[in-house]
């Protein structure tokens, strides 16, 4: 496709569409001649996830390649960005998915080699060798840096703690993948168009998965509830409430 079919497809012009090519952020085109630039579907999805990191995750140009390099330490993003991260390496490395070498996680969790072989063992991430050096998405990076910053907010081994408690989490994510697909399928013609499906489910999985997060959360502090120690003023009411019943 030409420019101009791109700028259709994305809804981005192309002076945005330059920037995003200097940068590094999207492929260069294939020239056929030197004046004639042919775009095609990975150009698309890669503007795509670009437009959605910077709007999405509020996130810059500059933070975006720094990302893509594997230094995500300090940058406050939604679960989603590393999807979209993933989506944009892939395109732009032309391979099936986005990944980075282990040792770049290590300045988050320094024992990541480590925690990677037991997350790997109950299924949480997935460690793929390139050329003998250990290579881990995007996605299954992120949840290996969060696990070191569980263990400093007090999640240690020496409590029970190991990253094998998150395979209780994988078997439930997977349940509800599983369901939250059926239910979708259910609902979607079968005569919609694979680009407006695959939209809608993108956009359902950023909505949902926030909503998710807040039902979850709602739901711990339900049942943590009982475990904060009553107030000066509650132990004071019920210990009046017990005396005035004792002389009834």
């Amino acid at each position: 496709m030409k420019m101009r079919e791109l700028e259709q497809r994305t809804g981005v012009n192309r002076e945005t569409i330059r920037v995003f090519l200097r940068e590094g952020l999207v492929p260069q085109p294939r020239r056929s001649k030197p004046n004639v630039a042919d775009y095609g579907e990975e150009h698309v999805a890669a503007i795509l996830a670009v437009r959605s990191l910077q709007y999405e995750q509020n996130l810059s140009l500059p933070q975006i390649k720094r990302a893509l390099s594997g230094d995500s330490g300090g940058l406050t993003v939604e679960s989603s960005a590393y999807l979209h991260l993933d989506r944009l390496l892939a395109t732009l490395l032309g391979v099936d998915s986005g990944t980075v070498p282990l040792d770049k996680v290590a300045f988050r969790n320094p024992v990541a080699a480590e925690d990677a072989i037991i997350l790997e063992q109950v299924g949480a991430v997935q460690v793929r060798r390139r050329r003998g050096v250990p290579h881990v998405s995007r996605v299954d990076a992120e949840i290996i840096a969060l696990w070191a910053e569980m263990r400093a907010a007090g999640f240690t081994e020496a409590l029970g703690f190991g990253p094998a408690v998150i395979g209780t989490h994988v078997k439930l994510a997977q349940e509800m993948a599983r369901s939250e697909i059926a239910e979708f399928r259910r609902h979607i013609p079968p005569d919609q168009k694979t680009e407006s499906t695959a939209k809608m489910l993108q956009q359902a999985l950023n909505h949902v998965t926030r909503i998710f997060s807040l039902l979850r959360m709602k739901a711990v502090l339900d049942e943590v509830s009982d475990l904060k120690p009553a107030s000066r003023n509650d132990r004071s009411g019920r210990a009046q409430g017990a005396k005035g019943s004792g002389g009834t």
